[in-house]
Protein backbone atom coordinates (compact mmCIF):
# COMPACT_ATOMS: atom_id res chain seq x y z
CA UNK A 1 0.00 0.00 0.00
CA UNK A 2 2.81 2.28 1.25
CA UNK A 3 4.42 1.52 -2.73
CA UNK A 4 1.02 2.57 -4.13
CA UNK A 5 1.22 5.79 -2.35
CA UNK A 6 4.11 6.72 -2.99
CA UNK A 7 4.02 6.09 -6.78
CA UNK A 8 0.68 8.01 -6.88
CA UNK A 9 2.46 10.95 -5.26
CA UNK A 10 5.24 11.18 -7.73
CA UNK A 11 1.93 10.74 -10.35
CA UNK A 12 0.52 14.07 -8.71
CA UNK A 13 3.92 15.92 -9.23
CA UNK A 14 4.19 14.83 -12.68
CA UNK A 15 0.18 13.74 -13.68
CA UNK A 16 0.92 10.82 -16.21
CA UNK A 17 4.34 11.72 -17.87
CA UNK A 18 5.73 7.93 -16.98
CA UNK A 19 3.66 6.20 -20.05
CA UNK A 20 4.00 5.80 -23.51
CA UNK A 21 1.37 5.38 -26.38
CA UNK A 22 1.52 3.49 -29.70
CA UNK A 23 1.98 6.16 -32.34
CA UNK A 24 0.15 4.49 -35.04
CA UNK A 25 -2.90 3.97 -32.24
CA UNK A 26 -2.93 7.99 -31.67
CA UNK A 27 -2.37 8.64 -35.50
CA UNK A 28 -5.86 6.92 -35.81
CA UNK A 29 -7.54 8.67 -33.03
CA UNK A 30 -6.42 12.34 -34.47
CA UNK A 31 -7.20 11.91 -37.67
CA UNK A 32 -10.38 10.60 -37.17
CA UNK A 33 -11.61 13.55 -34.40
CA UNK A 34 -10.04 16.10 -36.56
CA UNK A 35 -7.91 16.33 -33.23
CA UNK A 36 -10.35 16.45 -30.77
CA UNK A 37 -11.34 13.73 -28.46
CA UNK A 38 -14.86 14.00 -29.18
CA UNK A 39 -17.12 14.09 -32.15
CA UNK A 40 -18.56 17.93 -31.83
CA UNK A 41 -22.53 18.29 -31.70
CA UNK A 42 -24.51 18.53 -34.89
CA UNK A 43 -26.72 21.72 -32.82
CA UNK A 44 -23.38 23.71 -32.31
CA UNK A 45 -20.95 25.89 -33.45
CA UNK A 46 -17.17 25.88 -32.69
CA UNK A 47 -14.88 28.78 -33.46
CA UNK A 48 -11.05 29.23 -32.01
CA UNK A 49 -10.82 32.91 -30.11
CA UNK A 50 -8.01 34.38 -27.58
CA UNK A 51 -8.21 36.54 -24.88
CA UNK A 52 -5.84 37.73 -22.23
CA UNK A 53 -5.46 37.37 -18.35
CA UNK A 54 -4.61 40.25 -15.88
CA UNK A 55 -0.94 38.84 -16.39
CA UNK A 56 -1.13 39.54 -20.47
CA UNK A 57 -0.77 35.63 -21.29
CA UNK A 58 -2.69 34.80 -24.33
CA UNK A 59 -5.72 32.17 -23.73
CA UNK A 60 -6.86 30.14 -26.50
CA UNK A 61 -10.25 28.84 -26.32
CA UNK A 62 -12.64 27.11 -28.13
CA UNK A 63 -16.31 29.00 -28.09
CA UNK A 64 -19.23 26.98 -28.54
CA UNK A 65 -22.19 28.30 -29.38
CA UNK A 66 -25.77 26.77 -29.68
CA UNK A 67 -27.08 27.34 -33.69
CA UNK A 68 -29.64 29.42 -35.07
CA UNK A 69 -29.05 31.46 -32.13
CA UNK A 70 -28.25 34.97 -33.70
CA UNK A 71 -30.67 36.95 -31.88
CA UNK A 72 -30.47 35.83 -28.50
CA UNK A 73 -28.93 36.52 -25.28
CA UNK A 74 -27.71 33.61 -23.59
CA UNK A 75 -26.44 32.11 -20.20
CA UNK A 76 -22.78 31.41 -20.08
CA UNK A 77 -20.17 28.90 -18.87
CA UNK A 78 -16.24 28.87 -18.87
CA UNK A 79 -14.51 25.41 -18.39
CA UNK A 80 -11.03 24.32 -17.74
CA UNK A 81 -9.50 21.17 -16.88
CA UNK A 82 -8.38 18.81 -15.43
CA UNK A 83 -4.97 19.93 -14.81
CA UNK A 84 -2.29 18.79 -17.61
CA UNK A 85 -5.27 18.26 -20.30
CA UNK A 86 -5.80 20.45 -22.92
CA UNK A 87 -9.10 22.03 -24.77
CA UNK A 88 -9.73 19.29 -27.12
CA UNK A 89 -9.77 16.64 -24.32
CA UNK A 90 -12.66 16.60 -21.72
CA UNK A 91 -13.32 20.36 -21.32
CA UNK A 92 -14.16 20.87 -24.88
CA UNK A 93 -16.44 17.52 -24.04
CA UNK A 94 -18.27 19.70 -21.58
CA UNK A 95 -18.33 22.73 -23.66
CA UNK A 96 -19.85 20.50 -26.37
CA UNK A 97 -22.41 19.15 -24.34
CA UNK A 98 -24.04 22.16 -22.23
CA UNK A 99 -23.77 24.44 -25.64
CA UNK A 100 -26.46 21.19 -26.77
CA UNK A 101 -28.29 22.23 -23.73
CA UNK A 102 -28.67 26.44 -24.70
CA UNK A 103 -25.67 27.71 -23.19
CA UNK A 104 -22.82 29.74 -24.90
CA UNK A 105 -19.45 28.06 -23.24
CA UNK A 106 -16.13 28.30 -23.78
CA UNK A 107 -13.31 25.60 -23.01
CA UNK A 108 -9.54 27.03 -22.77
CA UNK A 109 -5.92 26.18 -22.17
CA UNK A 110 -4.66 27.40 -19.01
CA UNK A 111 -1.34 29.63 -19.08
CA UNK A 112 1.61 27.86 -20.23
CA UNK A 113 -0.15 24.83 -21.67
CA UNK A 114 -1.86 23.53 -24.96
CA UNK A 115 -2.14 26.68 -27.02
CA UNK A 116 -2.14 29.35 -24.88
CA UNK A 117 0.87 31.65 -24.00
CA UNK A 118 3.13 31.96 -20.94
CA UNK A 119 6.74 30.98 -20.40
CA UNK A 120 8.35 28.72 -18.62
CA UNK A 121 5.83 26.06 -20.58
CA UNK A 122 3.97 23.27 -18.35
CA UNK A 123 3.86 24.97 -15.66
CA UNK A 124 1.41 25.51 -12.99
CA UNK A 125 0.56 28.31 -10.64
CA UNK A 126 -2.58 28.79 -7.95
CA UNK A 127 -2.43 32.19 -8.84
CA UNK A 128 -2.46 32.26 -12.72
CA UNK A 129 -4.65 29.74 -13.22
CA UNK A 130 -7.29 30.98 -10.73
CA UNK A 131 -6.82 34.16 -12.71
CA UNK A 132 -7.18 32.12 -15.97
CA UNK A 133 -11.52 31.72 -15.10
CA UNK A 134 -11.54 35.16 -14.29
CA UNK A 135 -10.05 36.02 -17.76
CA UNK A 136 -12.78 33.73 -19.31
CA UNK A 137 -15.52 35.31 -17.30
CA UNK A 138 -14.21 38.92 -18.75
CA UNK A 139 -14.47 37.54 -21.82
CA UNK A 140 -17.84 36.01 -22.65
CA UNK A 141 -19.06 39.01 -21.03
CA UNK A 142 -17.67 41.01 -23.61
CA UNK A 143 -19.98 38.94 -26.17
CA UNK A 144 -22.85 40.54 -27.54
CA UNK A 145 -24.96 37.18 -27.37
CA UNK A 146 -24.01 36.67 -23.44
CA UNK A 147 -25.93 38.25 -20.64
CA UNK A 148 -22.83 39.02 -18.54
CA UNK A 149 -24.79 38.77 -15.49
CA UNK A 150 -25.73 35.02 -16.09
CA UNK A 151 -21.90 33.29 -16.00
CA UNK A 152 -20.57 30.45 -13.91
CA UNK A 153 -17.93 28.04 -14.57
CA UNK A 154 -17.17 24.45 -14.03
CA UNK A 155 -13.69 23.22 -13.03
CA UNK A 156 -13.05 19.55 -13.72
CA UNK A 157 -10.54 17.76 -11.43
CA UNK A 158 -7.90 19.95 -10.69
CA UNK A 159 -9.15 22.91 -12.36
CA UNK A 160 -12.04 22.35 -9.90
CA UNK A 161 -9.78 23.90 -7.16
CA UNK A 162 -9.36 26.73 -9.26
CA UNK A 163 -12.36 26.95 -10.28
CA UNK A 164 -13.50 27.16 -6.53
CA UNK A 165 -10.97 29.47 -6.12
CA UNK A 166 -11.92 32.03 -8.89
CA UNK A 167 -15.25 31.78 -7.38
CA UNK A 168 -14.58 32.90 -4.21
CA UNK A 169 -13.13 36.68 -5.22
CA UNK A 170 -14.95 37.06 -8.31
CA UNK A 171 -18.42 37.75 -7.17
CA UNK A 172 -19.26 38.16 -10.80
CA UNK A 173 -19.71 34.19 -11.13
CA UNK A 174 -23.29 33.50 -10.52
CA UNK A 175 -22.64 29.79 -9.61
CA UNK A 176 -19.77 27.22 -10.01
CA UNK A 177 -19.92 23.30 -10.10
CA UNK A 178 -16.88 20.97 -10.40
CA UNK A 179 -16.48 17.79 -10.91
CA UNK A 180 -13.68 14.99 -10.04
CA UNK A 181 -12.15 17.45 -8.26
CA UNK A 182 -8.76 17.73 -6.80
CA UNK A 183 -7.47 20.48 -4.42
CA UNK A 184 -3.74 20.49 -6.19
CA UNK A 185 -1.94 22.80 -3.48
CA UNK A 186 -3.59 20.69 -0.52
CA UNK A 187 -1.96 17.15 -2.40
CA UNK A 188 1.08 19.18 -3.44
CA UNK A 189 1.71 20.00 -0.06
CA UNK A 190 -0.17 17.45 2.09
CA UNK A 191 0.17 14.25 -0.08
CA UNK A 192 -1.79 12.15 -0.94
CA UNK A 193 -4.62 11.73 1.63
CA UNK A 194 -3.05 14.36 3.84
CA UNK A 195 -0.28 11.31 4.77
CA UNK A 196 2.75 13.69 3.54
CA UNK A 197 5.11 14.54 6.67
CA UNK A 198 6.88 17.03 7.56
CA UNK A 199 9.99 15.22 6.29
CA UNK A 200 8.37 14.86 3.38
CA UNK A 201 7.24 17.95 2.09
CA UNK A 202 11.14 19.12 3.50
CA UNK A 203 12.70 16.87 1.12
CA UNK A 204 10.41 17.85 -1.66
CA UNK A 205 10.77 21.71 -1.29
CA UNK A 206 14.68 21.17 -0.46
CA UNK A 207 14.45 19.09 -4.11
CA UNK A 208 13.35 21.75 -6.03
CA UNK A 209 14.76 24.66 -4.19
CA UNK A 210 18.50 22.92 -5.56
CA UNK A 211 16.75 22.19 -8.75
CA UNK A 212 16.92 26.37 -9.22
CA UNK A 213 20.37 26.30 -9.00
CA UNK A 214 20.45 24.35 -12.13
CA UNK A 215 17.73 26.25 -13.82
CA UNK A 216 19.30 29.24 -12.96
CA UNK A 217 22.71 28.29 -14.76
CA UNK A 218 21.47 26.47 -17.31
CA UNK A 219 19.28 29.01 -18.46
CA UNK A 220 16.97 26.35 -19.00
CA UNK A 221 14.02 25.12 -17.27
CA UNK A 222 14.07 21.69 -16.37
CA UNK A 223 11.48 18.36 -17.24
CA UNK A 224 10.74 14.97 -15.41
CA UNK A 225 11.84 12.29 -17.59
CA UNK A 226 9.42 10.17 -18.94
CA UNK A 227 10.01 6.35 -19.45
CA UNK A 228 7.85 3.69 -21.59
CA UNK A 229 6.57 1.75 -18.77
CA UNK A 230 2.88 1.32 -18.32
CA UNK A 231 1.94 1.67 -14.86
CA UNK A 232 1.61 -2.06 -12.53
CA UNK A 233 -1.22 -3.57 -12.14
CA UNK A 234 -0.71 -2.90 -8.25
CA UNK A 235 -1.46 0.53 -9.51
CA UNK A 236 -4.91 1.54 -10.08
CA UNK A 237 -4.85 4.80 -9.48
CA UNK A 238 -2.20 5.23 -12.07
CA UNK A 239 -3.98 2.80 -14.45
CA UNK A 240 -6.97 4.68 -14.67
CA UNK A 241 -5.25 7.81 -15.82
CA UNK A 242 -2.85 6.02 -18.37
CA UNK A 243 -6.93 4.40 -19.60
CA UNK A 244 -8.07 7.86 -20.39
CA UNK A 245 -4.27 10.08 -21.63
CA UNK A 246 -2.42 7.22 -22.67
CA UNK A 247 -4.86 5.37 -25.14
CA UNK A 248 -6.94 6.63 -28.07
CA UNK A 249 -9.87 7.28 -25.79
CA UNK A 250 -8.65 10.76 -24.45
CA UNK A 251 -4.88 11.24 -25.80
CA UNK A 252 -4.07 14.45 -27.39
CA UNK A 253 -0.44 15.53 -28.54
CA UNK A 254 -0.51 18.63 -27.38
CA UNK A 255 -1.74 17.50 -23.20
CA UNK A 256 0.84 17.49 -20.90
CA UNK A 257 -0.19 14.40 -19.40
CA UNK A 258 -0.44 12.44 -22.79
CA UNK A 259 2.40 13.58 -24.52
CA UNK A 260 4.80 15.99 -22.50
CA UNK A 261 5.70 16.53 -18.31
CA UNK A 262 5.66 19.05 -15.86
CA UNK A 263 8.61 21.31 -14.82
CA UNK A 264 10.82 20.19 -11.94
CA UNK A 265 9.84 23.21 -9.61
CA UNK A 266 5.97 23.74 -11.03
CA UNK A 267 4.65 22.26 -7.44
CA UNK A 268 6.82 24.90 -5.83
CA UNK A 269 4.32 27.44 -5.13
CA UNK A 270 1.32 24.88 -4.51
CA UNK A 271 3.09 24.04 -1.69
CA UNK A 272 2.89 27.63 -0.02
CA UNK A 273 -0.69 28.94 -0.99
CA UNK A 274 -3.88 27.29 -0.43
CA UNK A 275 -6.48 27.40 -2.56
CA UNK A 276 -9.76 26.85 -0.84
CA UNK A 277 -8.56 29.29 1.99
CA UNK A 278 -12.02 31.30 1.27
CA UNK A 279 -14.43 28.61 -0.33
CA UNK A 280 -16.93 30.08 2.32
CA UNK A 281 -17.15 33.42 0.52
CA UNK A 282 -18.64 31.65 -2.42
CA UNK A 283 -21.82 32.04 -0.17
CA UNK A 284 -24.40 32.91 -1.18
CA UNK A 285 -23.92 32.13 -4.59
CA UNK A 286 -24.78 28.28 -5.42
CA UNK A 287 -21.86 25.26 -5.40
CA UNK A 288 -22.69 22.21 -6.98
CA UNK A 289 -20.08 19.30 -6.38
CA UNK A 290 -19.85 16.00 -8.30
CA UNK A 291 -17.90 13.28 -7.27
CA UNK A 292 -17.66 9.88 -8.35
CA UNK A 293 -19.13 7.51 -5.60
CA UNK A 294 -15.95 4.94 -6.18
CA UNK A 295 -13.36 7.85 -7.35
CA UNK A 296 -10.36 7.91 -5.41
CA UNK A 297 -10.73 11.24 -5.20
CA UNK A 298 -14.01 11.76 -3.71
CA UNK A 299 -12.21 12.90 -0.60
CA UNK A 300 -11.66 16.33 -2.00
CA UNK A 301 -15.11 16.85 -3.59
CA UNK A 302 -16.49 15.65 0.21
CA UNK A 303 -14.17 18.26 2.03
CA UNK A 304 -14.65 20.85 -0.15
CA UNK A 305 -18.57 20.21 0.04
CA UNK A 306 -18.63 20.64 3.85
CA UNK A 307 -15.97 23.42 3.78
CA UNK A 308 -18.35 25.79 1.71
CA UNK A 309 -21.25 27.00 2.71
CA UNK A 310 -24.88 27.19 1.40
CA UNK A 311 -26.38 27.15 -0.84
CA UNK A 312 -24.34 23.88 -1.50
CA UNK A 313 -24.82 20.26 -2.89
CA UNK A 314 -22.78 17.34 -3.14
CA UNK A 315 -23.65 14.82 -5.98
CA UNK A 316 -22.37 11.61 -6.14
CA UNK A 317 -22.65 9.50 -9.25
CA UNK A 318 -23.04 5.77 -8.59
CA UNK A 319 -20.70 3.16 -10.25
CA UNK A 320 -18.26 5.80 -11.11
CA UNK A 321 -14.81 6.13 -10.61
CA UNK A 322 -12.61 9.58 -10.69
CA UNK A 323 -11.82 9.42 -14.83
CA UNK A 324 -15.03 8.21 -15.51
CA UNK A 325 -16.35 11.72 -15.27
CA UNK A 326 -13.66 12.87 -17.91
CA UNK A 327 -15.17 11.20 -21.09
CA UNK A 328 -17.95 8.92 -19.95
CA UNK A 329 -21.42 10.32 -21.43
CA UNK A 330 -23.31 7.87 -19.50
CA UNK A 331 -21.63 8.86 -16.11
CA UNK A 332 -21.15 12.70 -16.68
CA UNK A 333 -24.42 13.95 -15.26
CA UNK A 334 -25.10 16.80 -17.74
CA UNK A 335 -28.80 16.76 -16.90
CA UNK A 336 -28.09 17.59 -13.22
CA UNK A 337 -25.38 20.76 -14.54
CA UNK A 338 -27.74 21.74 -17.08
CA UNK A 339 -30.67 22.37 -14.13
CA UNK A 340 -28.04 23.35 -11.58
CA UNK A 341 -27.18 25.67 -13.99
CA UNK A 342 -30.50 27.33 -15.97
CA UNK A 343 -31.95 27.60 -11.75
CA UNK A 344 -28.92 29.81 -10.96
CA UNK A 345 -28.43 31.98 -13.91
CA UNK A 346 -31.39 33.19 -14.17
Amino acid sequence: MKKIITTLVIFILTYGQTFSQSKNDVIIQLEKTNNYTFELSQKVLRQKVTFKNRYGITISGDLYIPKNSENEKFSALAISGPFGAVKEQSSGLYANQMAERGFIVIAFDPSFTGESGGETRNIGSPDINTEDFSAAVDFLGLQKNVDRNKIGIIGICGFGGFSLSAAAVDKRIKAVATTSMYDMSRVMSKGWEDKGTLEDRTKNLERMSLQRWNDAETGRTSYRPSTKNEPEPTNPIANEYWQYYKTPRGFHERAINSNGSWANTSAFPFMNFPLLTNIKEISPRPVLIIVGENAFSKYFGEDAYNAAAEPKELFKVKNSGHVDLYDKLDKIPFEKLSAFFKENLK
